[in-house]
């Protein structure tokens, strides 16, 4: 009976993801398959470019009942004018340049139309804002994040204060979410009910000024 109950489960997810596709504007949803087992999301298929393949992404993540996105799609552009490395290498050193909220510390290498990004900064909102000028580019096919966060020390309250952080979003249930801060890593367990409300607790951890990794083990639990 619970096997049946999955497998219908199972469909309804994948029936609203393709809906969710299919509502969001910058998605070709006709060009991406959809597989759901168990509450993940597998999404496959071509997409024109990196931003697109993002926006998918995020459209799954945004459905009820879905617990994690497998990324199984791949880039092909309709557009049949090439852009080269050197046009890609040109774009993103423009694009990080005029980024209000990256420091000139970032750099990226570029194989292809694959960009990496290096360096450190001080806040991870800096290193995530990094990824986004550079993934809307045209050309660019995947993004590899390595920049890293300046050393910063520990503080005996961390853990505390980022638990009062979880306890004020007005987003989140903090009662199911159980925080420990070793060093200046933070580790998030529980479960909540949502991917946004994963990440918004992901966010809150990341914004302590004594944390330098957040490591987000919590479960997506539709209840």
């Amino acid at each position: 009976m619970s096997t049946t109950i999955g497998i219908h489960n199972d469909l309804a997810t994948k029936n609203a993801v393709i809906d969710e596709l299919e509502w969001t504007p910058d998605v070709d949803a006709a060009g991406i398959g959809v597989a759901v087992e168990r509450g993940a999301v597998t999404l496959s298929g071509e997409v024109d470019d990196y931003a697109e393949r993002i926006a998918a992404r995020h459209a799954a993540l945004r459905v009820r009942g879905v617990s994690a996105v497998l990324d199984s799609m791949t880039v092909h552009p309709k557009s049949a004018t090439p852009v080269t490395e050197a046009d890609i290498a040109k774009e993103v050193e423009r694009a990080l340049l005029w980024a209000v909220n990256v420091p000139d510390t970032v750099k990226a290498e570029i194989v292809g139309h694959h960009v990496t990004l290096v360096g450190e900064v001080r806040w991870d909102y800096q290193r995530q804002m990094a990824q986004r000028v550079v993934r809307n580019l045209r050309g660019v096919h995947s993004v590899s994040n390595m920049i890293t966060l300046s050393a910063r020390p520990s503080a005996s309250d961390a853990h505390e204060r980022i638990k009062n952080a979880l306890l004020r979003n007005a987003q989140l249930d903090a009662n199911h979410i159980a925080v420990v801060v070793t060093g200046t890593k933070a580790i998030l367990t529980g479960h909540v009910r949502s991917w946004a409300e994963r990440e918004q607790a992901g966010l809150a951890a990341w914004s302590s000024p004594h944390v330098t990794d957040v490591v987000n083990r919590l479960v997506v639990e539709d209840h």
